[in-house]
């Protein structure tokens, strides 16, 4: 499979350490965020990773020439940024035939066992899953509600008054059908715009695992100390058929650089 690694944002709510330093290059614990997401992606059996870039993009290619990558990575330079979906759209032509592909925000830190997650997508079909993350101040993020089957029949992006506290996490699998959704107005946004035109068409499967998402200082600051590592193995998924994600419940490797690196502007 391939996946999108969304990275072209500015990264403000992490300033000043964004001022210089690209937000996938914050350390976690002493690791660049960048290496982690990519030896997740390893794992998981994700052979291809589109990077978009923006701001700091000299930074992150110097630091794939220099560390390598245990997967294939392909730069894409926005000269204008496009918007999460708007990066999507551009680069439709990379996926190809797929029949699914992934979409990870990057500044999100996860453990979570993405094989797990991509059987769950194949074995139950549709537009897209999208992974699912109790936090305890959902009004600052995407909040999905789901029927009894899991799949999400409403969504609404920083809600005054939240219904769940089921929110996106910033991990989704998606087929060729998302592209079709992506308005044509530029930038364009997954939450904003594409999410609302997939309700009904997607499931909900739910993280329990570590996730994170390290885009403000005290997320970040707390992440140093509670950053459990990879956590999970490659077996294979213990899927089985009757699992869905319609009841939630709350809950609380080294690197081999064989992967190819290339660039283009868009």
């Amino acid at each position: 499979m391939k996946a999108f690694l969304l990275a072209g944002g500015h990264g403000t709510r992490l300033r000043p350490l964004t001022d210089s330093l690209p937000k996938c290059l914050v350390p976690i614990q002493g690791r660049p965020l960048l290496d982690i997401w990519l030896d997740l992606c390893a794992r998981a059996g994700i052979s291809d990773v589109l990077i978009n870039l923006h701001a700091h993009a000299h930074p992150i290619k110097q630091h794939l020439q220099r560390s390598g990558s245990p997967v294939n990575v392909r730069l894409v330079h926005e000269e204008r940024l496009l918007g999460s979906a708007g990066t999507i759209a551009a680069n439709r032509a990379w996926v190809g035939s797929d029949s699914a592909f992934w979409i990870f925000y990057s500044d999100v830190l996860t453990n979570t066992n993405l094989r797990r997650m991509s059987d769950f997508h194949s074995h139950h079909g549709g537009i897209a899953t999208l992974g699912l993350y109790q936090v305890p101040d959902p009004s600052r993020c995407g909040v999905a509600i789901t029927d009894e089957l899991g799949v999400i029949i409403d969504f609404d992006e920083k809600p005054q008054t939240p219904r769940s506290n089921w929110v996106f996490s910033g991990l989704m699998v998606a087929g060729p059908g998302f592209f079709d959704l992506i308005p044509s107005a530029i930038p364009a946004d997954i939450a904003f715009h594409v999410l609302p035109r997939l309700l009904g068409k997607m499931r909900a499967y739910p993280i329990t695992d570590y996730l994170l998402d390290i885009g403000t200082l005290p997320n970040y600051q707390e992440a140093q100390t509670t950053w459990p590592g990879a956590g999970w193995d490659t077996a294979p998924s213990d899927y089985r058929e009757g699992q869905t994600a319609g009841t939630f419940r709350s809950a609380g490797r080294g690197r081999n650089p064989q992967g190819a690196l290339s660039e283009e502007n868009s």
